[in-house]
């Protein structure tokens, strides 16, 4: 059995994307810049698409921008509010301990010339509330930005309790939502969120191509200059393609949505179950507000690396973690924030469904992984010592 259960690194495109995209290729190729017949159509194509990405996130179309994907989002949306903070003698930015790299490496930059960053802490669960978040915030203060959904862990943050609160107190709130856009609900406008981040690859759409929503009146500073695409916020030739993709991916998810989190949720949990049943094993993250297709366990006295192998050996795709930092030897940051130990953020897995997965791949995946966790564990030192009473188990 082949099993693919790494979707929050990355999902397979899906044939209603793929079917969007293919006449943009060699039909309507024009660049919507031109203004012959041919770059109209292309034109008109980039309005549509733009409109219904608006409509899935509760906007109108001029608050879309179009990115390469999250991490460029992130950037822009940090490094905007920074800026134009900046000018108004506000230097503060508050985010959480378990951000993806995209925005922790961003604000760690803007550290560097000048600003001051405070990360809040996640707790066990990997949520933090909307007072803490008011707590934090000063007169200074000219960002706040929570992840929507964890990328690891999946734990989903009160987004529209912290919205609330940044908006009362007038200040900018940013949430990178790139795993939860597609998967849960999302209504900027009633979250009173002022910039979202999203990437098309995470909810079957193709990579490369990804949207900052920007509320109207706030100020977006440029990334890339040269030319007057995204009014004047984004410059190069739109890569229209892809942005069709996207919002047919989207339009596709959100119809969706109800329907979809509702099987995945009932094979998450019994992949939770299940593994729950290997002695000193811990699920990581919120257990009901999570993500409807993300279960991630420690288990003692593994690395998480061999057990990628050797489920990989037996036909499961899993990871330890954020695709974007799987070649790093440091434990995750993310297991880090919610207090894990060095050694146990080391024995961590990963498993993250779509709505193609099957009960019976989660039965698979129950019967296989305690099966390798054993193996591995019957070779390692470390497990001989726990049993031993040489050491003494951190997962009870």
């Amino acid at each position: 059995m082949q099993i693919y259960a790494d979707n929050a690194a990355t999902t397979k495109t899906s044939r209603t994307a793929i079917d969007a995209m293919l006449p943009y290729f060699d039909q309507v190729y024009g660049n919507p810049s031109s203004l012959h017949h041919v770059g109209q159509a292309a034109a008109e194509a980039l309005v549509k698409a733009r409109q219904d990405i608006a409509d899935c996130l509760g906007c109108e179309a001029r608050e879309i921008y179009i990115t390469s994907g999250g991490s460029e989002a992130d950037n822009q949306a940090l490094r905007s509010a920074a800026y134009y903070g900046a000018k108004k003698g506000k230097k503060h930015i508050i985010s959480t301990a378990f951000e993806h790299h995209a925005i922790l490496h961003t604000l760690k930059q803007l550290e560097e010339e000048g600003f001051e960053v405070t990360l809040l802490d996640v707790h066990e669960t990997g949520r933090i509330t909307a007072q803490e978040v008011a707590d934090a915030i000063r007169p200074d203060t000219c960002l706040v930005s929570v992840i929507f959904a964890n990328n690891e862990i999946g734990t989903i943050e009160p987004i529209a309790e912290i919205g609330a609160v940044c908006r009362e107190k007038g200040v900018l709130f940013h949430t990178d939502a790139v795993q939860a856009v597609g998967h849960v609900a999302v209504d900027v406008k009633a979250m009173n969120i002022d910039m979202l981040s999203l990437s098309a690859h995470k909810f079957h759409g193709p990579k490369g191509i990804g949207v900052l929503y920007v509320r109207k009146g706030v100020l977006l500073r440029s990334l890339i200059n040269g030319g007057a695409q995204e009014r004047n916020k984004r410059a190069g030739t739109e890569n229209l393609p892809a942005i069709v993709g996207m919002a047919a991916a989207l339009k596709e998810a959100c119809a969706n949505l109800d329907k979809n989190a509702a099987y995945l949720i009932s094979l998450r949990d019994r992949l939770i179950e299940g593994l729950s049943q290997i002695p000193h094993s811990v699920l990581n993250g919120e257990r009901t507000e999570r993500l409807p297709g993300n279960v991630h366990f420690c288990f003692e006295g593994i690395e998480g690396e061999s057990l990628l192998l050797l489920l990989d050996a037996k036909g499961i795709c899993a990871s330890s973690g954020s695709a974007c930092t799987s070649g790093s030897l440091d434990p995750s940051h993310v297991l880090l924030a919610i207090g894990r130990p060095h050694e146990i953020a080391h024995g961590s897995l990963r498993l993250t469904l779509s709505e193609e997965n099957t009960p019976e791949e989660v039965e698979y995946m129950i019967q296989t992984i305690p099966e390798v966790v054993a193996y591995l564990r019957s070779m390692s030192p470390v497990w001989r010592d726990l049993q031993e009473g040489r050491r003494t188990y951190v997962i009870q």
